[in-house]
This record gives structure tokens, C-alpha cells and sequence, in this order.
């Protein structure tokens, strides 16, 4: 049985509702929220989310839906590349484009690598033992993080960032370095929230939640770098699209690795983007030192900012 317009527009106008509500859940680092979502059908409730979110809006209805979230999450739209109006969903509000030259892109220099995302730093570190760290001392294993690169041991000695994106945050994700791509994955899993409460109360949470991969070998000013950067997943937030140009025409895996044919990328190119917003871990390959950026701190970066010299 197909509803009528005004029917449909009611059922996703609730769903939409329902879905802010448990988003908040996830997005809060109430403790409440993670006793919630170990009950709560997270697989299931990400798809309607993605189904809502997907759904064309009309009228006062769109006015109305996508002006409460850009006033509720604090979306900058003097930014955005089109008015709100000219969005047609609230996932193409998530993936909007910028301005042209908002986020100009670092001066190249040996070993530089910049942000890939707008977001937040939460965490740096050396990676030792094949482990970084998520929050509060809690590990998680690179090798299980990558899951289908073989040689995550080459990150042994090297640095991760980890970068989170809030839902006021732009959701598209771009290449740090220059440098010559390997291969794409991508690693079915959970779909865990990532906030403070979650970082901090469920182990191994970037290990076991869905996410997609892509290795670069680092050329020019930043030859001998390898850089790997993982697009992990939450709770509504499952879907972290590669950019079809590292594809070469074929379907990333459900579960598992494409190889790449030494495709040449530079700081700023696309590399992906995110359904609504979650986390980047930047991998950093070598045991050479870290020259971190004196401006760099747990606080707010922007892509093309430079996070350091890694030689």
C-alpha cells in the first residue's frame, strides 16, 4: 500500500523526529544514552536514518525541517556553496560543498601532512605495539583498525590523530598529502556511537565500528611517508562514501581491500565523505620524529590545515 503525499510527509517528518531524539542519545555523553543503545537496534535504526535523511523534502516541510537543524546544530551556511533552500534533503545539507577558497591548502613542505577534515583533535600519540590509543588509555590494535592491510606493522614507530566531525561540522574528507594511492577497503562492523562517553566506556570502539580505509605512499616534499586514513562509523552514521576516482570504475567491497594502481593525489583532492559526521584516525607511517604545528591542539582544525613535519 503506497501512502499519499501528506502521509509520506508526516511519516518522515515523525521518523525524522524520532531519529533526532535517539541521535541525541548517541550524540550525548550522558550515561543513560550507552545504556540505551546497547539495547537499541543500532544496524537497523542507522538505515532508517540514512532512508530519512535521503528522503526529498517539499515546501514548508523542507523549510521547516532543514532550518530547525541548522539552528539546533549550528550550522555556519554563510560557508556552504548554495543556500539552504537549494538543498533538497537533509543528506544533501550534510554533504554540502564550501565556498570556493575557504580552505585554502598549507604551503608543501618535506614531511608535511595536513587535515583531511574540519573537526576536532581528541587524540595524538606514537604508535607502540601496534596500538594507539582512543581515550583514557584505552588501546585499540592499528592491525584490526586496517583489517584487511597486511602490513599495518609498517605504521609500528609512526603517529595517529584522531579528528572527530560534529553534525554542524563539513562532512567531506580530503587527501593530506601528495603522494601515490595503494588501495581503498572497507571494514564491516558495528555501529557504536563516537563521543566522549562511548571513547571512554567501550573497548577497542574504532576496531570494531564500520569504516572504510585508504593508503597513500607519500611523493615529492613528502616522499618516505605513508599515510593511512580511516573513516570510522557511528550510530546513524554508517555510510562513508570513497571518492569514485580511487574506484577506477569498481565496487569497494562490502567487507574488504581494492588495490590501486598508484593513482597521483595532492593535498585537498577528494577523497570522501561522510553520510553526517563522525571520525577520521590519521595514520602516519616511520619512526622518524613528529614536528607538530605550535598552533595544533585538542581544539578545532580546518582541511588544509597543516598538522606537522613527520620525518
Amino acid at each position: 500500500m503506497s501512502l499519499r503525499p501528506r502521509s509520506r510527509r508526516a511519516a518522515v517528518l515523525i521518523l525524522g523526529c524520532a531519529l533526532g531524539v535517539i541521535t541525541w542519545l548517541a550524540m550525548t555523553s550522558w550515561p543513560l544514552s550507552l545504556s540505551l543503545l546497547r539495547i537499541y537496534p543500532k544496524k537497523l535504526g542507522s538505515a532508517a536514518a540514512g532512508w530519512a535523511a535521503g528522503r526529498a523534502l517539499h515546501g514548508g516541510l523542507r523549510e521547516a525541517v532543514l532550518g530547525r537543524f541548522v539552528r539546533a546544530y549550528g550550522l555556519d551556511m554563510a560557508e556552504a556553496e548554495r543556500p539552504l533552500a537549494d538543498y533538497p534533503s537533509l543528506q544533501a545539507l550534510f554533504t554540502r560543498r564550501l565556498k570556493p577558497g575557504l580552505r585554502p591548502q598549507a604551503p608543501e613542505a618535506p614531511g608535511s601532512v595536513n587535515s583531511p577534515v574540519d573537526g576536532v583533535l581528541i587524540a595524538s600519540g606514537r604508535i607502540l605495539g601496534g596500538q594507539a590509543i582512543q581515550a583514557k588509555g584505552l588501546p585499540y590494535r592499528i592491525g584490526e583498525l586496517l583489517k584487511h592491510d597486511p602490513g599495518a606493522s609498517r605504521f609500528e614507530g609512526g603517529h595517529y590523530l584522531t579528528l572527530y566531525l560534529s553534525p554542524k561540522d563539513y562532512h567531506r574528507i580530503h587527501v593530506p598529502i601528495r603522494g601515490l594511492v595503494t588501495a581503498v577497503g572497507r571494514v564491516e562492523g558495528e555501529l557504536w556511537p563516537v563521543n566522549g562517553a562511548s571513547t571512554t566506556h567501550v573497548p577497542r570502539l574504532y576496531e570494531r565500528n564500520r569504516r572504510a580505509t585508504w593508503v597513500a605512499l607519500g611523493t615529492g616534499p613528502d616522499e618516505g611517508l605513508e599515510v593511512a586514513a580511516v573513516a570510522v562509523g557511528a550510530t546513524h552514521v554508517g555510510g562513508v562514501i570513497i571518492d569514485g576516482r580511487w574506484l577506477g570504475g569498481r565496487t569497494l567491497p562490502r567487507d574488504g581491500s581494492l588495490p590501486v594502481d598508484l593513482l597521483p593525489c595532492a593535498p585537498g583532492d577528494d577523497l570522501g565523505t561522510f553520510q553526517f559526521g563522525s571520525t577520521v584516525v590519521l595514520l602516519i607511517g616511520g619512526p622518524g620524529a613528529a614536528r607538530w604545528e605550535p598552533s595544533l591542539t585538542s581544539g578545532p582544525v580546518r582541511v588544509g590545515q597543516r598538522l606537522g613535519l613527520f620525518r
